[in-house]
């Protein structure tokens, strides 16, 4: 690809990932992105052979940012604790547009082919789930975290994040850092005085 492709590609991605997050899945037309974009729909097809391949890109591409972000954060501390803490900030700090790819995946994957969502399923546990569960069970087995049900931990994490993955939610703007300070407060600490 050349470096004016990359380019168009970037673009795609870019504005097709803000109109599905305003539009869901099942609400958009490949027209609809092309006309956005600027470009014919012949060239829309160039890049990405329907709607269920676009759509899939932008998962990916979100998931491994994921991946290396975690990967990054396990990397620098040894502090399973600290790895969470890292984690929730580095999701909540992320503009809110980003953080509704998550939640645009959960929501919008039953509209995608069974073999779609297998792959996806395998591919969003090796590189999203199964790393939280890793972090968990550690700090489990180390003694940083009580024993606990990790899968059950893992999603309570994420459930307690899942309202900020709104873009709605704080109206579009940054989460504060204090915002942020309480829910991993909330979540590694409890709410129990």
């Amino acid at each position: 690809m050349t470096t004016s492709e990359t380019g168009v590609r970037e673009e795609i991605l870019k504005t097709a990932t803000r109109m599905f997050i305003e539009q869901g899945y099942h609400g958009l037309a490949m027209r609809q992105i092309s006309e956005a974009v600027g470009v014919s729909k012949a060239a829309l097809y160039y890049y990405f052979k329907d709607k269920e391949e676009l759509f899939l890109a932008i998962l990916s591409s979100y998931l491994d940012e994921m991946e290396a972000s975690i990967d990054a954060i396990r990397a620098g501390t040894e502090s399973r604790t600290e790895q969470i803490r890292q984690f929730v900030e580095w999701v909540l700090r992320q503009p809110a547009e980003q953080r509704a790819i998550t939640r645009l995946g959960s929501q919008e994957m039953a509209q995608l082919s069974a073999a779609s969502r297998k792959n996806f399923n395998k591919i969003y546990y090796e590189k999203f789930i199964g790393k939280l569960i890793a972090i968990l069970q550690e700090g489990m087995e180390r003694g940083e975290f009580r024993t606990l049900n990790v899968e059950v931990a893992t999603w309570s994490l994420l459930g307690i994040m899942y309202p900020y993955f709104y873009p709605n939610h704080s109206g579009g703007k940054p989460l504060t850092p204090e915002t942020i300070g309480e829910v991993v407060s909330i979540y590694l600490d409890g709410v129990a005085k």
